[in-house]
């Protein structure tokens, strides 16, 4: 089962590892984490974000377009991507 965040962040209920889960109109799903990876479904409203745009950046640094997950990948702590989305919800 998912993670309950605050605000607008929102965790998948089926596993990272399954490719073909749908993504609600307004939100971009992400993978997360530094070993484990978790996906995330966050709104496409974030992109704007300074502090989100920094998690983007290490993603390009780290990855390039070359995501092993398939689809984005942003490799920090989970804790930490909760921690920016959380503040930016508030926001």
């Amino acid at each position: 089962m998912g993670l309950r965040l605050p605000s607008l962040v929102r965790t998948s209920i089926k596993k990272a590892s399954s490719r073909n889960m749908e993504v609600p109109k307004g939100f971009l799903a992400v993978y997360v984490g530094e070993c484990e990876k978790k996906r995330y479904l966050v709104p496409l409203s974030f992109l704007n974000q300074p502090s989100f745009q920094d998690l983007l950046n290490k993603a390009e640094d780290e990855f390039g377009f070359d995501h092993p997950m398939g689809g984005l990948t942003i490799p920090c702590s989970q804790d930490l991507f909760i921690h920016v989305t959380s503040c930016l919800g508030r926001s």
